[in-house]
């Protein structure tokens, strides 16, 4: 057998092989890796490197595969047993900021600089440290930011309002092709999407991507930049739909010489009020 066909064989395999490997260890993204991990996958790249070049015994390397797949994947099952073997492994978060205080000791002990530091809180929008409470670097490396109370955004359950709960978005157009399933799990379909991209003046040829919100907002990239689309308000109409319903009951009460329909249309009025009141969080905000 020809040498470079040995050597495609032996990729092509091993490819296979180490892809196996790989999604057995599970799903980390290398941002997101100890540096154990990082260690290990690099060993394990170099091990099929050498095998594929046929720079080491076969039977040699397969053995050390084996044993740099297989210890990592015994370690993590063993570390989500064991706090100890776990903090032995993946090592322990360090604190670096605490109640408002720098901790100088541990920023020696992680190797980081006060600019190192300052560089961090930057990424996660802190550009004052006397807005800070509380930092950590986790094993990963990553540095996470508590705000001070008084620094935190406010939210609305800080205003005591409640908001519509937020589903993922369906992508129904995408890059000029119709997704049916999307549209499906909306409830919809395709002749409702053409029908609204005709009462806004687009062709389909046109559309980069559509979504469909919570609510049934569609939101419309065209591949023309220059188009100007009109912003979705279906829930402002909803609620304009509302106060006008209300008006109009109020009004026909008052033009009513009959008791009983002045009565009918006022107590429909306050219905309407009281929904209106309950949706104002879900449909302004």
């Amino acid at each position: 057998m020809q040498e470079w066909i040995e050597i495609l064989l032996r990729a092509v395999l091993l490819f296979g092989l180490v892809l196996g490997a790989v999604r057995l260890m599970g799903k980390r993204q290398p941002s997101r890796m100890t540096a154990f991990q990082f260690v290990n996958y690099i060993v394990i790249a170099i091990i099929t490197a050498f095998l594929v070049l046929n720079l080491i015994d076969t039977a040699f390397g397969i053995i050390a595969l084996i044993v740099w797949v297989g210890l990592p994947i015994a370690l993590d099952y063993l570390s989500i047993k064991s706090k100890l073997v776990h903090d032995m492994v993946h090592g322990k978060e360090t604190i670096l900021i605490k109640q408002g205080k720098i901790m100088e000791e541990n920023l020696m002990q992680t190797r980081l600089t006060g600019e190192d530091l300052l560089r961090a809180l930057r990424v996660k929008n802190a550009f004052n440290v006397a807005d800070v409470e509380f930092a950590l670097m986790e094993t990963t490396g990553d540095i996470n930011v508590m705000l001070k109370s008084d620094k935190k955004p406010v939210t609305s359950h800080d205003l005591g309002r409640k908001v519509a709960p937020q589903t993922e978005p369906q992508t129904v157009v995408l890059d000029g092709n119709i997704m049916d399933e999307p549209l499906a799990n909306m409830g919809l379909n395709r002749g409702w999407l053409k029908s609204q991209l005709e009462s806004k003046g687009i062709s389909l040829d046109n559309v980069f991507i559509a979504q469909i919100d919570t609510v049934g907002d569609l939101y419309i990239d065209t591949f023309d930049d220059a188009m100007q689309l009109p912003m979705p308000k279906v829930k402002e109409l909803v609620y304009t739909n509302l106060e006008k319903i209300h008006a109009d009951l109020l009004s026909y009460s008052q033009d009513t010489l009959d008791p009983e329909a002045k009565a009918m249309y006022m107590e429909n009025a306050q219905k309407v009020e009281s929904l209106k009141k309950k949706l104002e969080p879900y449909l302004m905000h």
